[in-house]
């Protein structure tokens, strides 16, 4: 069986290990089709997260795939069944769990990251983590069903609604996902984004961008909402002057997401949370409900997959995709979990 491994000084191995064992009584054993890569999946491979990481690491937790054989006390899941993974695994005692937030549990098990994840070819996995994926719904599509399902809570976590003024600060993949489902939940949505390809990415995708580095963006967003500001103001660019000017583009009592993660802390401009009742959000991951309709989103082409992923690449060639990855060469990239043929070129570059 073949992984590919994380393990340290930013070096990804692909190791031949023996085959997976037989899934627990409460497990299945999926052949994993894709993996995705993701900002996350960078931070593991930069190293910012070897405190956390025990090496080597089969990360990866973006995935789709089929089931090959079920546990002995597996009733409602049969070989050949599609999924995915919601990859979070909580301890179900924690305050967080307690209150009905076991998604932040204090204690989570992020799998993927806290416990070996998707980039292998044979993944024992709890019942209890799977997702049934629809048939009409193909495998490489179905890899994007995380990243979709995190802009779906952000979404719902913003209480946005019909005819809303959303302002997107970030054009990579989450942020053209919270623009596109923010559009599908009825908002009007402007993306601000410096780069002038990735602009034009979302351009074709029906967007109305901004380059803050051009105009003022404060007037820009004023002129949009007839001088009101805007309903929600998503920031997942991860970039400090973002933050800081994010709090210039919100109406009065309008709401800030933060969805990036920011290694370190930012400064605010609080005297305009109070000045116009503003409210700040943290948004991290996501809940059952949120994948369940990422993949309905996915299932009835609402997102547009294609526009998202830049390549899939076999496993021997993940390392090289994060090089792609750093330098801003691509949007998505997918791993063939299963195929080992050079890397296909598809859609998106930036």
């Amino acid at each position: 069986m073949l992984t590919a491994a994380y393990t340290g000084n930013k070096t990804i191995e692909l190791q031949r290990r023996d085959a997976q064992p037989s899934p627990g009584q409460d497990e299945v054993q999926i052949s994993v089709a894709y993996t995705g890569l993701c900002g996350t999946d960078l931070h593991i491979f930069h190293g910012d997260m070897d405190a956390r990481v025990a090496t080597p690491l089969a990360f990866g937790h973006e995935m789709s795939g089929e089931i090959t054989a079920v546990g002995s006390s597996v009733e409602d899941w049969a070989v050949g069944d599609r999924v995915t993974v919601m990859p979070l695994d909580w301890d179900g005692t924690c305050p967080a769990c307690r209150a009905g937030n076991q998604h932040i549990c204090h204690n989570l098990n992020f799998v993927g990251i806290d416990s070996p994840g998707a980039l292998q070819q044979r993944w024992n996995v709890r019942t209890d983590l799977l997702v049934r994926l629809p048939e009409g719904l193909d495998l490489r599509t179905a890899a994007l069903v995380e990243p979709t399902a995190v802009a779906v809570h952000d979404v719902r976590r913003s209480r946005l609604t019909e005819g809303s003024k959303a302002a997107v600060i970030g054009g990579g993949p989450i942020g053209v996902l919270i623009a596109t489902v923010a559009r599908a939940f009825g908002a009007d949505v402007a993306v601000l984004e410096v780069d002038a390809a990735r602009r034009g990415q979302v351009e074709e995708l029906g967007f109305i961008t901004v380059d803050p580095t051009a105009v003022d963006q404060k007037a820009w967003i004023e002129e949009w909402t007839g001088g009101v500001g805007a309903d929600v103001v998503f920031e997942v660019s991860g970039a400090a002057a973002a933050v800081l000017g994010a709090t210039d583009l919100a109406r009065v009592r309008g709401t800030i997401v933060v969805v990036a993660i920011h290694p370190t802390p930012r400064p605010i401009d609080l005297q305009r949370v109070f000045w116009r009742e503003l409210e700040i959000l943290g948004a991290r991951v996501y809940e059952r409900t949120d994948f369940e309709k990422a993949v309905e989103l996915l299932a009835e082409g609402t997102i547009p997959s294609e526009a998202l992923i830049t390549k899939v690449v076999a496993l021997d060639a993940v390392e090289e995709a994060f090089h792609d990855l750093e330098a801003g060469r691509a949007m998505k990239i997918l791993v063939d979990v299963q195929g080992d043929e050079a890397p296909v070129t598809t859609g998106a570059t930036r």
